[in-house]
């Protein structure tokens, strides 16, 4: 199977353009790694991160927090173009992000605000493989603190970065190597599965 790579990140805010353009050349480095590329369906850095992918002709997916597209367009202000399938969740801005980490292999946190903030959170608990674009601002520049005063091992692994080709290469490598055993997944370890 495919690998899946969500990125997560700012759906507004100031974005210039040099973090737009990391944002855009980390969706052409998953779509070169032949990587399934999944957002929320959202504008900003991660809609960059399609446009990226697309341009190299990347599958693209996006969980969205509507019912139906016309929601997804008029109430969540989304783009459509760009997506080979929009998945509707109907579980609004929040409710969508534990199906938006549930369903990647990889997480990637571009720049980011409050609700980029939740799905680091969900994937650090969830002990997922997690890689941070710095240099994008948003919660990128406080997230080794963040991890830090949490003070609790989940078995996630962060791996950071300013270069999006370096970052995506050191993730799948790492997720190719080791983390597909999934730490968070203690079934068999505690004799439960």
């Amino acid at each position: 199977m495919k690998l899946t790579v969500g990125v997560m990140g700012s759906s507004g805010g100031d974005l210039s353009a040099d973090v737009r353009e990391k944002a855009y050349r980390l969706g052409e480095t998953i779509a070169e790694h032949d990587a399934i590329l999944i957002t929320g369906g959202c504008p900003g850095l991660p809609y960059e991160a399609v446009r990226g992918a697309k341009a190299k002709g990347g599958l693209v997916v996006g969980i969205s927090p509507g019912l139906s597209v016309e929601e997804h367009q008029g109430k969540y202000n989304s783009p459509v173009d760009g997506f080979d399938l929009l998945i509707y969740t109907g579980s609004g801005l929040m409710g969508r992000e534990i199906t938006n980490i549930r369903s990647c292999d990889i997480i990637v946190i571009a720049g980011g605000r409050t609700g980029t903030l939740g799905e680091l959170a969900i994937a650090y608990d969830e002990g997922r493989l997690v890689g941070i674009l710095t240099g994008t601002g948003g919660i990128t520049e406080i997230v080794e603190e963040i991890i830090r005063i949490s003070g609790k091992d989940t078995g996630a692994c962060l791996l950071y970065d300013d270069d999006p080709e370096k970052l995506v290469q050191r993730l799948v490598r790492s997720y190719r190597t080791k983390h597909f055993r999934k730490p968070s997944c203690f079934c068999e370890s505690r004799g439960e599965g």
